[in-house]
């Protein structure tokens, strides 16, 4: 699972890219907003540490215009700030969760393990990949611009990874989104799901695929 971190101290973003490698993490080290703007629009993360405190600007603008583009990429703000406004005026620009420094590493894996399992934030009334729709209010799925029926399971699966489209969703993620807290979950169930949802994508016509990360979890992509 690939992660940007976003920090202008070189020692402090090497330590955090070799404790997240530990963990089981690949991270990207950027330094600057400018930086971190073009690494997001070419390249797909599965979360953000972001630095307050960079050289060309304050890391809030960078987080703001994420979220003005309807990007539910998770956003762990990590800073010296650690007044209540500053928390409060970070988390009201759409970061998932706050760290001040100094903290230890266990803290922030814990947190960010915290943030990869929410299935994501309601930033739209919308999703939308290659033919298909769905609208999350409503949660009715549109294909080709004609309402399809999918079971309340199925339904729950392709919006997990429709948040994420074109990243790897952890198999754990989807389980949750699913099932909540339930104990009793049978092993195969997830497989059983999204075995389900792949059926009736095909048999609506929906221009899309779920490709199945061996041992991680699973990826959806519109075809191409």
């Amino acid at each position: 699972m690939r992660l940007l971190i976003v920090e202008d101290n070189e020692e402090l973003a090497e330590l955090l890219a070799k404790g997240l490698d530990a963990a089981g993490y690949q991270a990207d080290c950027l330094s600057s907003v400018e930086e971190a703007t073009h690494a997001l629009r070419s390249t797909s993360y599965a979360a953000m540490i972001l630095d307050l405190g960079l050289p060309d600007g304050d890391g809030l603008t960078l987080l703001r215009a994420l979220r003005q583009r309807s990007n539910p990429l998770p956003v762990l703000v990590l800073t010296a700030r650690d007044g209540l406004q500053d928390r409060v005026t970070g988390l009201r620009s759409g970061a998932d969760d706050y760290l001040a420094k100094p903290f230890a590493l266990e803290e922030l894996v814990a947190r960010l393990e915290a943030i990869l399992r929410r299935p994501g934030q309601l930033l739209g009334t919308s999703l939308s990949l290659a033919n298909l729709v769905y609208d999350t209010e409503s949660r009715q799925i549109f294909i080709e611009g004609e309402p399809k029926i999918f079971s309340a399971r199925e339904t729950s699966v392709l919006e997990i990874l429709l948040r994420r489209h074109g990243r790897v969703v952890p198999k754990k993620n989807v389980e949750d989104h699913i099932f909540g807290l339930a104990g009793d979950v049978a092993s195969n169930a997830v497989e059983v799901y999204v075995s389900r949802l792949r059926k009736q994508l095909a048999e609506h016509g929906a221009k899309i695929v779920i490709h199945t990360i061996r041992g991680v979890g699973y990826m959806m992509a519109g075809e191409k």
